[in-house]
């Protein structure tokens, strides 16, 4: 060993307080000997010819166990080094679980700082087998690539303690038991998801005359959770998620309550579940949740459910964050997704500014530079050729009346031209041709349009808006997102909770809140995807798309499917989660749901309409013919107030 390891062991050794256990103290020598060889053995041909120096071994041994019995071992299973040895010995009566503690913490560190690691446990006790390894793997010490070997001499039968530990990890049992004498080991193997009273599978058996001899179709170490041996029956959390999931309340034939889920979701999983070997029940959350901490620690919904062990896998698909990830793990992300406002589109209305439309802002701008590049021109050429005694500003703003006149398609007189100055009003009334003649027929189409207002593109917009009521989806991430937002556009609709404008609604709730978004009174916030199928389910109820989606699009979210914490489970499936998505299976199942949104994927914003033209249409018109009046009679006020000469009268 390394002197790094040397210092380990012998920190553990001091370190760890002694136990008292039924058995003699020579007991932990004769169970590293009787093993000692068989290990060998079955290392060897699990993990390969090679497989000293590419893994690293950690060895536990509990009770008693001699330093040359170890040695002895170390030399018959072939280490020369990347080995670090933990002890664990009687102490009399003290706390069992608080050495395991101790023993998990010392393992942590000879696990972390190696990628490889094969763990060897040498124990006559199947409790501290049982419950160490518990330990060791929910605090993710026994991650699927980290192989196990618990060497005991008891029997097989005596050893059910050890099943739910070692049936969700990559362990075998090497149980050899030594009657009058005679060494004879069996390699056994718990079945993921069996029964605690049912036997395990003998993998391979060990005498010292024949050697290792595999006694199964299974292999030393195998992957139990590629394809289950005995197909289990998993329970799966789902709730309402359109488009993913659908779930439909039925009534079965004695009269009690039902339902059915079905889905793209429910595709996938039915893909997994004949992949993998199992079959699967539905288990809806008593809350209607998806999952969200609270501050007591405990979990809500689906998430609580998995975290809990109420249930072995969560369908979803469940948004990737990283408070979720402290409580359940996740498979391979299944599509990304975000979120979008959903809102109700208003009445079509005329817009009375509708006379400005025909052009747009830059051709106006166009326009203008146009007039004052003209006049700037010509008033430069001019004042070469004026006579003494004009006044050039005097001409320059009669110039520019009369090209403004021009414009407006009024009549021009002036004196006789020179050539140059005709050529210059020539090319003026040819581009106020063209200009009013497009204006006048593109206004006559536009006064025939009503305007279909979408005032919320913007979480900004909302909040702005004094009687807009956000309705956000309950128990989802964004509740555990907004809980915890500090700054920027979020903290206000946070603290827009506490004005009332603040919602959280269950996903099946949502359909007595339509009428209201209608209104226009509240807006949803959800999924993009989910956006679309409430879209194509009111345009097939109504013939209507009542509804749009803004244009932002904030919050972008992973999802997957979750699993239980550090169950081998979610490993197995990710390969295949991912030859699913890779294929663009799951976006078919997709398309297949959604497939009568496209009407309304897009609403129109304007429609024309086949009706006289009233004040309503043209009131923006008069609005300026009014503007326009009242600023001429004030600069009248002003002339005749100022202008000398002019006797004061009264306006």
């Amino acid at each position: 060993m390394t002197p790094v390891l040397v210092a380990l062991v012998m920190s553990v050794c001091g370190a760890v307080p002694r136990l008292t256990l039924p058995y003699t103290t020579t007991s932990g020598d004769e169970t590293v000997e009787a093993g000692a060889s068989a290990a060998g053995a079955v290392l060897s041909a699990g993990c390969g010819a090679g497989w000293q120096p590419s893994c690293s071994l950690l060895l536990i041994t509990h009770a008693y166990t001699s330093p040359p019995a170890v040695t002895k071992m170390m030399e018959q299973l072939g280490l020369t080094r990347g080995t670090t040895m933990l002890s664990v010995t009687d102490n009399g009566g003290q706390n069992t679980n608080t050495t395991i503690h101790q023993v998990a913490d010392r393992a942590r560190q000879g696990i972390h700082e190696r990628w490889c690691v094969t763990l060897v446990l040498v124990s006559e006790d199947p409790s501290f087998l049982a419950n160490w390894t518990q330990k060791a793997r929910s605090d993710g010490l026994l991650d699927w690539p980290t192989r196990v070997l618990a060497i005991t001499r008891l029997p097989v039968d005596l050893l059910t303690p050890l099943h739910h530990s070692f049936s969700f990890t990559n362990s075998l049992i090497l149980s050899c038991p030594t009657p009058n004498g005679y060494r004879r080991c069996r390699v056994w193997c718990y079945l993921p998801y069996s029964s605690p009273e049912a036997q395990p599978v003998r993998v391979a058996r060990w005498t010292p005359s024949r050697g290792l001899s595999l006694t199964s179709r299974l292999t030393l170490f195998p992957d139990k959770f590629h394809t289950f041996l005995r197909p289990p029956t998993l329970v799966v959390a789902a709730e309402e998620f359109q488009p993913h999931v659908q779930v439909r309340q039925v009534q079965g034939e004695a009269g009690e309550a039902g339902f059915t889920v079905e889905g793209p979701m429910v595709n996938l999983l039915h893909h997994l579940a004949h992949s993998v070997n199992f079959s699967y029940t539905f288990l809806r959350p008593p809350d209607g949740q998806w999952g969200v901490k609270r501050k007591d620690g405990s979990w809500t919904g689906m998430v609580g459910m998995v975290g809990r062990k109420e249930a072995d896998l969560g369908l979803g698909p469940f948004a990737v964050t990283t408070v979720r990830a402290e409580m359940i793990d996740y498979t391979r992300p299944i599509l990304v997704d975000h979120a979008r406002i959903l809102g109700g589109c208003g009445q079509p209305e005329v817009d009375p500014w509708g006379f400005l439309l025909p052009f747009t802002p830059a051709l106006w701008g166009a326009m203008l530079w146009a007039l004052l590049g003209t006049v700037t021109t010509v008033a430069l050429m001019a004042s070469c050729v004026l006579p003494e005694g004009t006044g050039l500003g005097d001409w320059v703003v009669d110039t520019a009346y009369d090209y403004i006149r021009v414009l407006l398609q009024q009549d021009m007189m002036t004196q006789e031209l020179r050539w140059w100055r005709r050529l210059v009003l020539g090319g003026w009334m040819l581009l106020t041709l063209v200009l009013t003649r497009s204006y006048s027929s593109t206004l006559m189409s536009l006064l025939a349009v009503k305007y279909i207002p979408q005032p919320f593109q913007t979480l900004r917009a909302v909040l702005d808006h004094p009687a807009a009521t956000m309705v956000w989806e309950a128990g989802s991430m964004y509740n555990q997102f907004l809980s915890n937002v500090e700054s920027g556009v979020f903290k206000e609709v946070r603290e827009a909770e506490l004005e009332g404008r603040l919602m959280y609604v269950k996903s099946t709730e949502y359909g007595p809140m339509l009428d209201q978004v209608r209104a226009g009174t509240h807006v949803f916030i959800f999924e993009d995807l989910t956006g679309v199928v409430f879209r194509a389910r009111d345009f097939s109820h109504t013939g209507r798309c009542d509804f749009y989606s803004s244009k932002e699009e904030f919050l972008p979210f992973m999802f997957g499917m979750i699993g239980q914490k550090h169950n081998p489970l979610v490993l197995a499936f990710n390969s295949r989660v991912r030859a699913v998505t890779e294929a663009g299976l799951y976006s078919h199942w997709l398309d297949t749901t959604v497939h009568v949104t496209i009407s309304c994927l897009r609403p129109a914003t304007k429609i024309t309409v086949e009706a006289s033209l009233s004040l309503t249409n043209l009131w923006g018109v008069f609005a300026v013919l009014c503007g326009g009046l009242v600023l001429s009679a004030v600069v009248l006020c002003l002339e005749v107030l100022t202008a000398p000469g002019i006797s004061r009268t009264s306006c």
